[in-house]
């Protein structure tokens, strides 16, 4: 049965209107792609056939940021983005704009530089947590705290895969829009489940986005990248974006990242550097006897088993970055690693400096010729590693623990605020004291 847009946009109007809970806000989920879009764009358009004074319900759009996104995408999001907030306020709109990222100290390079996390793989994408779930779920959280309930409204369609449709209909309640989400009190609605993908592309041709403009710079995307939007992530079902969508360009998990090769291919050769980092990821991971420590971090040597990066890899992998991240922003003006990270990343080799022989600003300042100083940043760290070894030298098992609270606090004061920090630093706590209710451990 082909698309009927009045059909879907009632329905839309009666779940808005008609909700047994008028109160609870409805969370979009928001990537730039073409799903996303067109849902958003199909809601905007239903809110305009309601009376204003009947708007009373609050929409907030939301688009995670994982810091390590494609740089050409993340361009077109923030305008895209940047306009949407600024038609909805002008025309009074209930939307209001929101992005979220990864806290500090889970970042993709904070984790892979300081700490020394191999690249992920399909097994273990320790990546997808931290820099997507995490992120959105606090968010959603705050948000039901702060109304009760909540409805998540995804993009997500059958046509999109085999996978997705048996995903949709095995979450689905016959007869019933809103199905319920893993988080209490939140639920999940999927207004464009039925829409084909040629449904969707005719739809976005043929009308305009109610926020401005066009979508030919979307489409144009699509068609040099050969590829598809990262939707929002809201559990670990999610499959990797590297592969036929726009996604993290750090992503390791996919054989070969089409999408950027794509745009690479059709004029946008800059990113190729961001290639060839994410190739030489690939080959840290799959060389653990070259690139790795043999020790674990829990000290222990298993055969077939491997540690964190070895120091010297872990500087080579900054090196690359800050050398690209010189030469694009020359080009682009992109951001590769923030200084909060750079800091932060110095703060944990410092922590394991025993067999680390650069630190974070030589290695900067070989590369900008510049006279970065993280010297006065660096002695603390020093000070702080010497005096808790020694203030812990009968229970060593302790290190660990003010080591981590250390760098919450941190990674809170590098970014200007202290929210959830107590939450952060209780969460801590009761995880040492479930260590220690293992067996064998004092």
């Amino acid at each position: 049965m082909p698309l009927n847009i009045h059909h879907l946009e009632n329905e839309i109007i009666d779940q808005y209107l008609y909700d047994e809970n008028s109160t609870r806000p409805w969370i979009i989920g928001f990537s730039g792609g073409k799903d996303s879009t067109m849902l958003l764009q199909v809601v905007w358009n239903a809110l305009k056939k309601i009376e204003p004074f009947l708007l009373q319900r609050r929409i907030h759009v939301v688009c995670n940021d994982t810091l390590v996104e494609n740089p050409r995408i993340v361009k077109f999001i923030n305008k895209t983005l940047a306009k949407i907030q600024e038609t909805a306020t002008k025309d009074e709109v209930p939307i209001t704009v929101h992005q979220t990222i990864p806290v500090i100290e889970n970042t993709f390079w904070v984790k892979l530089i300081g700490l020394g996390y191999p690249a992920p793989n399909k097994f273990y994408r320790w990546c997808t947590d931290r820099l997507k779930i995490d992120p959105t779920t606090r968010f959603i959280k705050e948000t039901t705290a702060n109304n009760g309930e909540a409805i998540i409204l995804l993009g997500t369609r059958s046509a999109e895969s085999s996978n997705r449709a048996a995903s949709i209909k095995r979450h689905e309640v016959k007869g019933l829009r809103l199905r319920k989400h893993l988080l209490p009190n939140v639920f999940v609605y999927a207004p464009l489940k039925d829409v084909s993908t040629n449904e969707l592309w005719q739809y976005l041709n043929q009308v305009p986005p109610p926020w401005g403009g066009t979508h030919k710079e979307l489409v144009t995307l699509y068609r040099n990248a050969n590829s598809g939007d990262c939707p929002l992530v809201i559990d670990d079902t999610t499959p990797s974006c590297g592969n036929s969508r726009f996604g993290c360009w750090t992503c390791t998990v996919v054989s070969k990242d089409k999408s950027m090769e794509g745009l690479i291919d059709n004029g946008e050769d800059w990113m190729q550097p961001l290639a060839d980092i994410r190739n030489f990821l690939v080959e840290t991971r799959d060389n653990p006897e070259k690139y790795r420590e043999q020790v674990k971090r829990d000290g222990t040597i298993k055969e077939g088993q491997w540690g964190p990066y070895t120091a010297e890899t872990r500087a080579e992998i900054l090196a690359r970055i800050l050398q690209a991240q010189k030469a694009i922003a020359e080009i682009e003006g992109v951001e590769l690693i923030t200084h909060q990270e750079l800091v932060l990343i110095q703060y944990y080799w410092y922590r394991e400096r025993y067999f680390f022989k650069n630190t974070v600003s030589n290695i900067y300042n070989g590369i900008y010729k510049t006279d970065f100083d993280m010297s006065k940043q660096e002695e603390k760290f020093k000070q702080e590693v010497d005096l808790l070894k020694m203030s812990c030298n009968q229970e060593p098992k302790d290190v660990e623990l003010i080591h981590d609270l250390l760098a919450l606090q941190k990674t809170k004061t590098l970014l200007i605020r202290k929210r959830g920090l107590q939450s952060d630093i209780d969460n801590r706590l009761s995880q040492f004291i479930e260590e220690l209710k293992k067996p064998g451990k004092d």
